[in-house]
C-alpha cells in the first residue's frame, strides 16, 4: 500500500510540475499528425522548424508543450539530424519526451498558453486547416491578448477560421507563409493533392499577403498575429512572439543557414560586401552551399527575366570561388549569356529580334 501511495504522489507531483508554469509563461507548438514513413508516403511536419522554435522559446525561459490533432507519436519529414538545431533538440530529454507523446488538441487547452505557434511542413496542409479545435484555440488566444503564430505551411489553418458573423477571420490581416513561387519550385510532389495553395487562398480570402524571394527570411507581425514565410524564418518569428509577449528576446547567434540567407537578402538589395566577406571567411557560421543553391534556384526561376536573373547571377558569382561545382559554373555561364542576349528590341525600334517572352516560347 505504501508503495502505491508513493507512486501516486510521484505521478501527481510530475503532473503538477508539468503544468506549474503560469499561462503567461507557456507556449504551445502544434504539429501535423498526417506524416507517414518519413514523409515519403504522406507528408508530415518540418523538424527544422519545430527544433528552432523549441530552442528559441526555451532559451527565453518559456515552458513549451507540443500538441497535434491526434496526439501521441508524430512523424516528421526526412531531415538532416546533424544540423545544429536538430542535434540540440535531439539531445534535449524533455523535447524528446514531449515529441514522442504529443498532447491531443483539446478545447480544455484554452486559457493555458500565452502563445500558440503552428509549425509547418506539407502535412500541415492536410489536417491542420480542418481542426476546429485548433481554430477555436487560435481565436481564443488572440482574443485574450495572447499570440497566434504560424510558420511556413502553418498559416493554412487561418484559411478556415470564420468570425461569428461568418466573415473570414484572416480578412484584412497582414500575413505571410510558404509562397506560391516556393511551392512551384519545391512542392511538386504534394501540391497536386493540397486542398488549396496557401498564398492564393489567403489572398482570395482578403488577407494582405507579402513574401520575400524564395527561401529568404521574412516575418510579418499584425497585432497579435505573427507569421513566418519558410523554415529560414522560424527563429526570427519565434523572437517576434517573445517580443509580442512583452519580453526582450535573449541575444542569439543566428543559425548558419538563417544568417547566410539573410546576407543573400542584403546582397540582392545592393549590399554585397557582407556576403562576400562571410564567404571569404568561411567557417561554420556561413553555409556556402546554401548560398550557391539559392542563386542557382533563383536563376532557374527567373528564366529570362533580367530583374530576377541579375541578382541571382550576382549571388552565384560571389559563391563560385568558394564552391567549385560544374553545375554552378554552367548556370553562371547560361545566366551571363541570357543577360547579354539582345532578345528585346529597344522601345520605338522595329526589327526581327524576338522579345524575351517570344524566345522562351520558341
Amino acid at each position: 500500500m505504501v508503495r502505491w501511495i508513493t507512486l501516486f504522489c510521484a505521478l501527481l507531483l510530475g503532473a503538477f510540475q508539468a503544468h506549474a508554469a503560469p499561462p503567461s509563461d507557456r507556449i504551445l507548438l502544434v504539429v501535423s499528425s498526417h506524416g507517414r514513413d518519413d514523409g515519403r508516403t504522406q507528408p508530415g511536419f518540418e523538424m527544422d522548424e519545430l527544433s528552432q522554435a523549441w530552442l528559441t522559446f526555451r532559451a527565453n525561459g518559456l515552458a513549451v508543450d507540443i500538441a497535434s490533432p491526434a496526439g501521441g507519436a508524430v512523424v516528421a519529414d526526412a531531415h538532416d539530424p546533424a544540423k545544429p538545431y536538430n542535434a540540440a533538440f535531439a539531445a534535449d530529454p524533455e523535447a524528446q519526451r514531449k515529441l514522442a507523446a504529443t498532447l491531443p488538441l483539446s478545447t480544455a487547452m484554452a486559457g493555458q498558453y500565452a502563445a500558440i505557434m503552428v509549425i509547418g511542413g506539407k502535412g500541415a496542409m492536410f489536417d491542420l486547416p480542418f481542426s476546429q479545435v485548433l481554430q477555436s484555440l487560435l481565436v481564443e488566444v488572440e482574443a485574450r491578448g495572447g499570440v497566434a503564430a504560424a510558420v511556413c505551411h502553418g498559416p493554412a489553418v487561418f484559411a478556415r477560421i470564420r468570425n461569428a458573423d461568418g466573415s473570414h477571420w484572416i480578412g484584412g490581416r497582414q500575413v505571410t507563409g510558404f509562397a506560391d513561387e516556393e511551392e512551384a519550385m519545391f512542392g511538386k510532389q504534394w501540391v497536386p493533392h493540397f486542398p488549396f495553395l496557401l498564398e492564393s487562398e489567403l489572398r482570395r480570402l482578403g488577407a494582405r499577403f507579402s513574401d520575400a524571394p524564395i527561401m529568404l527570411p521574412h516575418v510579418v507581425t499584425d497585432g497579435r498575429i505573427i507569421t513566418g514565410q519558410n523554415p529560414f524564418s522560424v527563429a526570427a518569428a519565434s523572437d517576434a512572439v517573445v517580443a509580442a509577449l512583452g519580453r526582450q528576446p535573449v541575444p542569439r547567434t543566428p543559425w548558419a543557414d538563417e544568417r547566410s540567407l539573410g546576407l543573400v537578402a542584403r546582397a540582392i538589395a545592393g549590399d554585397t560586401a557582407p556576403l562576400a566577406a562571410a564567404l571569404a571567411a568561411g567557417g561554420a557560421e556561413t553555409d556556402v552551399p546554401l548560398v550557391a543553391i539559392w542563386g542557382y534556384y533563383r536563376a532557374l526561376q527567373a528564366k529570362r527575366d533580367p530583374a530576377m536573373l541579375a541578382p541571382a547571377l550576382t549571388v552565384m558569382e560571389l559563391a563560385q570561388p568558394h564552391f567549385p561545382e560544374p553545375q554552378l559554373d554552367a548556370a553562371i555561364a547560361e545566366a551571363r549569356a541570357t543577360l547579354a542576349a539582345p532578345c528585346r528590341r529597344p522601345e520605338g525600334q522595329s526589327g526581327d529580334l524576338p522579345t524575351c517572352d517570344e524566345a522562351d516560347a520558341s
